[in-house]
């Protein structure tokens, strides 16, 4: 089968021999899916327990455990810092509603990429796929594995209570280990997937109850101290753009709020769960993230938190005598399923995008047995890999992360104009018009913000990076330029990886019988 592409970027399949690797029988990577249509389609294997975990366990990482005092910092105060927590909260749940109405009006895999290619066109979709592919959800990925790596070379280098600092070469090499283990899990079974991600979402939910059990306890002892109004507001900054600079960090604890949006194509009655896993999952996270906050508060001053470089542990060491080495543990088990999480969801887009034509053809294939979209997991998490050798990129992620916000809001404009061009479609879920114009202007502001309040050249060629993807979509999709090489190596990979290219006709019908 190969593909013809429209001018737009878009790809349609026609017949053809290519020496692709369907299932028996079936030439040229064909593939007759359940209801008889050409091409393999992702299958439906993500319910609703599972989708909940997706989203709770991709949104509570390490930041929680290790480093919550970024919203402290710029509001300086811990009321304060407090109301910024649970306003990222409100705003999150709102983003995510908008979310799910789009994601029920344009039922596909792929986030924002796909709700900007039906609105907007393929040039901000290409743009969106091309920073996030390449740079934010690869180093997202590293970042948090480091993180495991890290917790996982101390407990191995400390069995015995000690305080000897491990070879800088051993968190990397626990990082990647913990990388390829994902990779197999999610390229073996979708069900695996998300089973682990059950598992591991059980496990940080754990960690996070004994902390506030121990907080609540605290609290019915009188540690109110650090909690107490008007001492807890007294020292709040006056400046307002620090205000975006801690939404900003508390909104950087929240993210993953979008992750189901990524796999739809995979999920059982999407109509229903979708938007239920939402509204289940993410007030979940927001509880439990300003419920862990004061129950630092009761056993640590505010300098004492600013000062500790793993708040969750200092916090166990003091209240926890000898079972402190749990939290350390519920760490590794939380960062290993939020990466889990984050590949599952960045091989969908990377394999949506390719469906599209916006990247290479073999990205677009689905293992024929497994219906996983094998190459697309291994790219993301080659370039994952890639970005632990140096280790030391989290002024690339920074400056590259407030353009999350910048397509966020580009996507949340996109839902105005589909109430806008189509208010004839049946929306199984349909939020009030205030609440995307709300999200739309707090978008403005949190791109805005942080370049007031430090602004840096970095912004600058972090958007000139963003812009650079022009340099390949013009004239790979517009003008339709084909290596003549590609060919021969994407049969190759189709051969060597079992997978034949996927279909995206994903009606309505389908959904509903799911």
């Amino acid at each position: 089968m190969s593909e013809v592409r429209e001018r737009d970027g878009s790809k349609k399949y026609s017949p053809s021999t290519n020496g692709g690797t369907g299932k028996k029988g079936l030439p040229d990577g064909d593939t007759d899916s359940q209801d008889g249509s050409k091409g393999l389609k992702l299958k439906r294997q993500v319910g609703l327990i599972s989708g909940i975990a997706m989203i709770v366990g991709t949104m509570i990482g390490s930041g929680i455990f290790v480093s919550p005092k970024g919203v402290l910092r710029q509001t300086e105060s811990v009321g304060m810092s407090l109301i910024v927590w649970m306003m990222c909260g409100v705003l999150s749940i709102i983003g995510a509603l908008c979310y799910a109405e789009l994601g029920t009006v344009i039922p596909k895999s792929g986030g924002e990429y796909a709700y900007l290619l039906d609105t907007l066109g393929p040039i901000p979709a290409f743009l969106f796929s091309w920073i996030s592919t390449i740079v934010l959800k690869p180093s997202s990925v590293s970042a948090i594995t480091l993180t495991f790596g890290a917790y996982a070379s101390q407990a191995l280098f400390n069995t015995d209570g000690g305080d000897c600092d491990p070879p800088t070469i051993t968190p990397k090499l626990f990082a990647a280990v913990a990388i390829v283990l994902i990779l197999f899990i999610n390229c073996a079974s979708v069900k695996w997937a998300t089973s682990v991600q059950v598992v591991f979402t059980a496990a940080k939910l754990t960690a996070l109850v004994i902390i506030i059990v121990v907080g609540v306890i605290r609290l019915f002892q009188g540690e109110v101290a650090n909690l107490t109004p008007p001492e807890s507001f007294a020292t709040s900054s006056l400046q307002p753009f620090a205000y975006g600079v801690a939404f900003y960090q508390g909104l950087w604890a929240y993210d993953g709020w979008n992750q189901l949006n990524y796999m739809t194509e995979e999920l059982v009655n999407p109509y229903r769960n979708l938007p239920l896993a939402i509204i289940i999952g993410i007030p979940l996270v927001t509880i439990l993230y300003l419920m862990v906050n004061i129950s630092y508060f009761t056993v640590m001053t505010p300098a004492e938190l600013l000062s500790s470089n793993a708040v969750a542990v200092t916090f166990a060491s003091r209240t926890l005598g000898p079972m402190a080495w749990i939290i350390p543990f519920f760490v590794c088990c939380s960062t290993f399923g939020a990466a889990n999480g984050s590949v599952f969801a960045s091989g969908r887009l990377a394999f949506v995008t390719a469906r599209e034509g916006h990247t290479v053809d073999v990205l677009s294939m689905v293992h024929v047995k497994r219906y996983t979209p094998v190459p697309a997991l291994i790219f993301q998490a080659a370039i994952a890999l890639i970005m632990i050798i140096p280790g030391d990129f989290d002024s690339l992620v920074n400056y590259f992360s407030f353009t999350a916000w910048l397509f966020y809001g580009a996507t949340v404009g996109a839902l105005l104009i589909l109430r806008y061009k189509r208010p004839e479609v049946h929306r199984p879920i349909k939020v009030p018009i205030f609440i995307p114009i709300i999200v739309l202007i707090a978008s403005v502001y949190l791109v805005i913000a942080p370049i007031i309040d430090e602004p840096a050249l970095e912004y600058l060629f972090a958007l000139l990076f963003i812009l650079a993807g022009l340099v390949f979509y013009v004239p790979f999709v517009y003008y339709k330029l084909e290596l003549p090489f590609m060919k021969h190596i994407t049969v190759f990979f189709q051969l060597l990886l079992e997978v034949a290219p996927s279909s995206h006709d994903y009606e309505t019908e389908e959904i509903e019988a799911a």
